[in-house]
């Protein structure tokens, strides 16, 4: 049976249809982006067939730079010979473990600067000074001080990544909202509840987008630093393969760091989808 206001609503549209108009549709997305898994594989299959085109036509010289199939062949040797878990283990040992220890500590130091007022004098001017100092150019200290070995490798990634990671969290700190922690208080919660349940997930956005930046930071670190001193490891490789002219195994060195950036990339875009759903 209808009651008075499903009557009127009826009513209302029923002058609306008459009048010529309709309802208008729902336009609050927030400008969400829909997942279109095939395009970026499709992106990369279309350049890597026009490189092989090229290639083959004559249009791109094999000196300057040789086809993909050379290099498949290249990565097909490494396989058949061992060597490739060798140098891929190596690396990914070096660049978990120095990315982990230096994310966990910048997110640390970032949240004792964002929360605390000492901590903010004394240590922002550090982050300030340290930050533009290129971090593979300490790699001769950190031998001295670690070692030849992994000690060094690791410790440039952590410097490297620590500093990024510091200045992404105490700015996500700084840009919550404060009408929500006032809000907070208001009500009468803890200052622990506050920061778990409020400047926490408000500063995970930017968390989360420095760690992409610091993984990428990371990367490079660890390729330079293999080059400068390690036996095994995708830099040793690239570096090698450089010194001997043999460019299918470079480009082949080259598209393995590539994959670990997608990777990295791509575990990190679960993260974000996992702990930033309260956003959709």
């Amino acid at each position: 049976m209808l009651t008075d206001a499903d009557r009127g609503a009826r009513v209302r549209d029923d002058a609306r249809e008459a009048d010529g108009r309709r309802p208008v549709p729902f336009r609050g997305g927030g400008f969400r982006h829909k997942p279109i898994w095939y395009v970026g594989p499709l992106v990369f299959l279309t350049l890597i067939l026009l490189w092989e085109l090229g290639s083959r036509s004559g249009f791109i010289s094999p000196i300057a730079l040789p086809a993909p199939s050379e290099a498949i062949g290249a990565l097909g040797d490494l396989v058949e010979t061992g060597m490739l878990w060798r140098h891929l283990s190596a690396s990914l040992y070096r660049l978990v473990l120095g990315w982990t220890f230096g994310t966990l500590l910048g997110v640390t130091v970032g949240l004792a600067i964002g929360l605390f007022s000492v901590a903010r004098a004394g240590l922002s001017p550090l982050v300030s000074a340290f930050f533009p100092i290129p971090k593979i150019a300490l790699l001769p200290l950190f031998i001295i001080w670690f070692g030849i070995g992994e000690g060094s490798k690791v410790a440039t990634l952590l410097f490297g990544t620590f500093f990024p990671t510091v200045i992404a969290t105490y700015s996500g700190v700084d840009n919550v909202d404060r009408g929500l922690i006032r809000m907070g208080q208001s009500f009468g919660l803890s200052w622990w509840s506050i920061v778990r349940k409020i400047i926490l997930p408000g500063a995970l956005p930017a968390i989360l987008s420095g760690a992409r930046i610091s993984a990428s930071i990371a990367i490079i670190l660890l390729i330079a630093a293999e080059m400068i001193g390690a036996e095994y490891g995708l830099g040793a490789y690239i570096l090698m393969a450089g010194s001997l002219f043999a460019l299918d195994q470079l480009v082949a060195g080259v598209a393995m760091l590539s994959v670990i950036g997608l990777l990295v990339g791509w575990l990190i875009g679960r993260a974000e989808r996992k702990l930033l759903d309260w956003r959709t």
